[in-house]
């Protein structure tokens, strides 16, 4: 793609991000979001590859399904309430409306149907773009709302973390794997929203960072698949040793960085009495944490065959840029002793 045309694309979604942060009408957070949706829609088919336009095609129609359904939603609270400020909802027939429309823009189940789907026709780069920063936007959205129905939440929020475990176990795609890691990731932080916003703050950013560290990885090894994983120790046998960690990371396995906020969101839902809801959360982490062991198995115990038809390929010296990667694999591994330092910055 033509850098210019790159950096036009990539200024155009930070601008709708921001536009959606700062805005407090409903119409201009509607506007923020379109421009980010369209901003990514070239990204995606800059391939011309069928699958490629396939996930494109899967991609706007659901983000024009969950933005027709907020402007109406949006809409429908200025008839009813005479105001379109985001932070002043109380009707509950647009909170909920919204609710549903910002949780299909994120893909949480059981609207999550296109997100395995989308991302499997990407690459990695744009993959990881979908899984990150993609996410802001409508969960600014949420955060400002502070939803009147908890109950909506805390359905959204474990039928997430138990379909996210459950979809992941029959899959060899890694794509679509980090795809069900993202909606019960999701799901975890839609559970204690209402509670505790900077919590879910928390687990966003540290999500944010256990998922690039793991994408960056999956592309400096160009492996799309569980079997291609067993030829990256010949590759980069320094970086498959961190594998294991930054998938026990994601499975949120202690003294890793990612047990950090499933602990503190457990002991939120428990100080709020729903301890049936902390319960199955944490059963449905270790439906997740089955395949993220199945991949640290394929990438760190197993050796590709070395048969004529299966030799070992050349260690050739990688042009990538490295130094994102090894920011994030430190941080999504060893941030966890600084869990009383963050939260005080992040409840000042």
């Amino acid at each position: 793609m033509n850098p210019y045309i790159l950096t036009t694309l990539l200024l155009s979604l930070g601008l709708g991000t921001t536009l959606t942060f700062m805005s407090s009408h409903w119409l201009l957070a509607w506007m923020g979001l379109e421009i980010n949706t369209l901003a990514i829609i070239p990204l995606m088919a800059q391939h011309h590859h069928p699958r490629a336009i396939e996930a494109t095609t899967k991609y706007f129609l659901a983000q024009a399904t969950a933005a027709a359904t907020l402007m109406f939603a949006s809409v429908t609270n200025a008839w009813l309430e005479g105001q379109w400020d985001i932070s002043q909802m109380s009707h509950p027939l647009p909170t909920t409306a919204i609710t549903v429309a910002l949780a299909l823009k994120i893909g949480l189940a059981p609207l999550h149907s296109w997100l395995p789907e989308v991302l499997q026709g990407l690459n990695l780069s744009t993959g990881l773009l979908m899984s990150t920063w993609q996410k802001l936007a409508p969960f600014a959205l949420l955060l400002q709302m502070q939803p009147a129905n908890p109950n909506l939440l805390i359905f959204l929020g474990l039928t997430s973390t138990l379909i996210g475990g459950w979809g992941g176990l029959n899959q060899t795609q890694l794509r679509k794997i980090l795809a069900y890691s993202s909606i019960a990731h999701l799901g975890w932080m839609i559970l204690v929203l209402q509670f505790s916003p900077s919590l879910t703050f928390l687990a966003l950013i540290t999500y944010f960072i256990m998922t690039a560290a793991t994408f960056l990885t999956f592309k400096l090894n160009n492996s799309t698949n569980i079997n291609s994983l067993t030829l990256s120790w010949t590759k980069t046998p320094a970086l498959t040793s961190m594998i294991p960690l930054m998938l026990l990371s994601l499975g949120g396995l202690p003294p890793l960085t990612g047990f950090m906020p499933k602990w503190m969101i457990i002991l939120e839902l428990s100080k709020q009495g729903l301890a049936v809801t902390a319960t199955l959360a944490a059963l449905s982490a270790l439906l997740s944490l089955y395949f993220y062991l199945r991949i640290t198995y394929a990438a760190a115990l197993t050796m590709s065959p070395n048969t004529t038809m299966g030799t070992t390929p050349w260690r050739m010296h990688s042009t990538q840029t490295t130094l994102p990667l090894a920011m994030t694999s430190v941080m999504a591994m060893c941030l966890l002793p600084l869990t009383p330092g963050i939260m005080a910055i992040l409840t000042l």
